[in-house]
């Protein structure tokens, strides 16, 4: 399916290079691309909607308030974050956020991801829900927190694969910043940020990973912590890690932590593909550097940052306010408020 590159923004140089993200194409789809459920998917789902939907529902760890707090405080200090950044209060209601999280789809991610069991879903997004919560998405993981670890463009969510999925590069020889928490509240956040891209009918990303150059390369402990959160807390959104200029130790990098990474995910990873010939992205999507594209991509991190932020709060903002028309309830169609 071709994708088209006429919202891609304006060169501001005569040398044809580009500074911004490309807007998403969000008239993809005309028709939803989600497959009709059957009888038994629809009953588990059901089961999973009418649980979450229930006007007396409180999330699980949230009951006693008081160990909440301790709970979170617990854990704003393991994660390294600041005592000035302060949490916000919360109670074992859902918030607004959380529902707008909870859709139709999302709901079916985690059942696909739990083999159809509505318990053992239902278990999952509750973990989910905590985790959210205590990892610090919705209050402390924030743009101006996060901004450091993108000053050099070592992670640059640009353009689209040929199935409309947000790219998100990575860079290693370009790490700027010593290990730590942040390194993966980055990642987390860039997770969210490409969240925000997706269009109409695309559930999940593309990540192309290169390791030319020389650099820091991620420890075996940070690539694994970041592994069981896309596993545990975004099943089903990698759609595709493509993986160039591998070198040795590298490639026995890989070979320690691909046991960790369950069998559906490790189809996702391909080393060294030709992405033009192999058919993944177009070329008129693909960065110059590197990858063999016509975009010739500046990363200038005042001027990206600010309008990939830009770009996908304008997007969540509008979707929100299609949602609470929409009944703003868990179970909302993706696609439903996504659309123009």
């Amino acid at each position: 399916m071709a994708i088209s590159t006429s919202n891609s923004p304006t060169p501001e140089s005569s040398n044809n290079k580009v500074y911004l993200p490309i807007p998403p194409p969000d008239g993809l789809y005309s028709e939803n691309p989600q497959e009709k459920l059957t009888e038994i998917e629809q009953e588990h789902y059901d089961v999973v909607f009418s649980h979450f939907n229930n006007s007396e529902y409180k999330l699980p760890g949230f009951e006693d308030l008081d160990k909440a707090k301790e709970r979170l405080e617990e854990v704003r200090k393991r994660e390294g974050f600041e005592s000035e950044m302060r949490r916000r209060e919360w109670t074992a209601e859902l918030v607004e956020e959380e529902k707008f999280w909870l859709s139709y789809e999302c709901i079916l991610r985690y059942l696909r991801a739990s083999k159809w069991k509505s318990e053992m879903a239902i278990e999952r997004l509750e973990n989910t829900l905590n985790w959210r919560r205590e990892f610090g998405i919705y209050d402390l993981i924030t743009n101006d927190y996060i901004s450091i670890e993108g000053e050099t463009g070592k992670a640059i969510i640009f353009g689209y694969d040929v199935k409309g999925r947000p790219t998100l590069y990575m860079i290693p020889s370009r790490q700027n910043t010593e290990e730590g928490p942040r390194q993966i509240h980055y990642t987390v956040w860039l997770l969210e940020r490409c969240v925000d891209l997706m269009p109409p009918g695309v559930e999940n990303l593309a990540i192309m990973l290169n390791f030319a150059a020389n650099g820091k390369n991620t420890s075996l402990s940070v690539a694994r912590t970041v592994l069981n959160i896309l596993q545990d807390h975004y099943p089903e959104r990698m759609g595709i890690t493509l993986i160039i200029q591998v070198p040795f130790i590298v490639n026995l990098f890989f070979k320690m932590i691909l046991p960790f990474v369950d069998p559906v995910t490790r189809q996702k990873i391909k080393f060294n593909p030709n992405v033009i010939e192999d058919g993944l992205v177009e070329k008129e999507m693909l960065v110059k550097e590197w990858w063999g594209g016509e975009q010739d991509l500046e990363y200038v991190h005042e001027k990206f940052f600010k309008a990939l932020v830009d770009m996908g709060e304008g997007r969540v903002g509008r979707w929100m306010g299609k949602w609470r028309v929409l009944g703003g309830r868990v179970g909302v169609k993706e696609w439903d408020y996504k659309r123009e």
